[in-house]
């Protein structure tokens, strides 16, 4: 298989499990936006919600990472640019997502 068509089969899957994660995270967000402290900690520290979260984050970055690295694919001719661009971008995009789900995990 082409890496182009994977790249577009992991775009669409991605979106699609992104969709109910994205409105499952609103609708929490909605209900403890103007709660206190003890709520948004009693939120965070719910199994079901670090879970729920630690996916939607991983899914995120992993999908904004794939759509990034197909812009600079297009717009950047020079490969050692390009390389490098992609090369720390998939870094932050592995680094980020686990940074916050040690810190939420340390909760």
């Amino acid at each position: 298989m082409i890496i182009a068509t994977k790249k577009w089969i992991f775009l669409k899957f991605s979106g699609a499990i992104l969709v109910p994660l994205m409105i499952w995270f609103i609708l929490n967000l909605i209900a403890i936006y103007d709660q206190g402290y003890n709520e948004v900690m009693i939120f965070f520290t719910n199994s079901l919600s670090k879970f729920l979260f630690s996916i939607f984050i991983i899914n995120a970055y992993f999908f904004s990472a794939l759509s990034i690295s197909e812009v600079f694919e297009d717009y950047i001719k020079n490969n050692k640019i390009k390389n490098v661009a992609n090369r720390l971008l998939f870094a932050s995009a592995v680094a980020i997502p686990i940074i916050t789900i040690i810190l939420i995990t340390n909760l």
